[in-house]
């Protein structure tokens, strides 16, 4: 009786009930565990770094890139000092105190004239004419404590430098030298492995004539009489007894001085330095003479 009571009330239910179809099948309670979803519900799949773009890669944008807005630095108006600063010409320093200590440690020969060419080849100073390096800059630290009488080329100085230069018996020139020059000075090995001749120096460019005419800046390009004036008048601006050069034994190497077209001491533009033969080829055309020729 029991089982039949059973059967019938089972036959009842299934009376009562909806058909068994896809829309009311479905897992018993608490048979799945709902799994968390990682950080993308917080923002989609992007992970936080925003929705297309370099943004959300590792492909940064430059500095200063707003992501197509005005940029800050456009935004506002510019200062007029920094205006064309990437094509200034920079000069690298070199102190009176780190020229005379190459002179103690018989880096630098006295007893000839002092070029760029002299002070690369010590190998403790360093310029590049690609970052936009026109020289030496020959500051005043040390000026007190140098003493040695030499005829040094330099492209940049200050009065006191000068002073410091002529007090102790030597002379100084302040002389250009354009890009090619330079690149030629900076490794002259290597210029002269290549059998090329030897270019001729340019002018200065307009706006750096005026210091290479300076007799007062010792410019390679002012009148010799108004140099000896300047020479007597910064004495006397210092207080310092100025030392005739006329009566000195190096007199011819301390007026020693290049050619406004001249590179190097002792070698013409035009000539061809060999090294492997260890000659050097002069030009005999007319014509080449005739460019080279100051």
């Amino acid at each position: 009786m029991g089982s039949k009571n059973i059967t019938d009330k089972a036959l009842n239910i299934l009376r009562i009930l909806p058909r068994v179809s896809l829309a009311n099948i479905r897992d018993n309670p608490g048979s799945k565990k709902c799994q968390k979803r990682g950080r993308g519900q917080h923002g989609g799949d992007k992970h936080g770094s925003g929705n297309k773009g370099s943004g959300q890669r590792q492909n940064y944008m430059r500095l200063g890139y707003e992501t197509g807005n005005n940029p800050f630095y456009l935004r506002f108006p510019q200062e007029p000092y920094y205006k064309g600063h990437h094509l200034r010409r920079q000069y690298p320093p070199l102190s009176l105190e780190k020229l005379q200590l190459l002179i103690d440690t018989n880096r630098i020969d006295t007893t000839k004239p002092i070029d760029l060419v002299s002070l690369i080849n010590t190998g403790l100073y360093k310029m590049n004419p690609d970052e936009k390096h026109f020289g030496v800059n020959l500051t005043d630290e040390g000026a007190d404590q140098f003493k040695s009488k030499i005829n040094i080329e330099v492209q940049w100085a200050t009065d006191l430098v000068i002073a410091a230069v002529e007090k102790a018996g030597g002379t100084i020139t302040t002389a250009y030298y354009d890009p090619h020059s330079l690149q030629a000075m900076c490794n002259t090995k290597h210029f002269f492995q290549r059998g090329t001749p030897i270019p001729k120096r340019m002018i200065p460019p307009p706006d750096a004539i005026e210091y290479y005419t300076d007799a007062s800046k010792r410019g390679y390009l002012a009148d010799p009489e108004k140099v000896s004036k300047e020479r007597f008048a910064l004495a006397q601006k210092y207080g310092y007894v100025l030392p005739r050069i006329e009566d000195d034994k190096d007199y011819d190497m301390l007026c020693t001085r290049k050619d406004p077209r001249q590179i190097f001491f002792g070698l013409n533009p035009g000539w061809v330095v060999n090294l492997r033969d260890k000659v050097i080829l002069k030009p005999k055309d007319d014509e080449v003479l005739a460019y080279y020729n100051s």
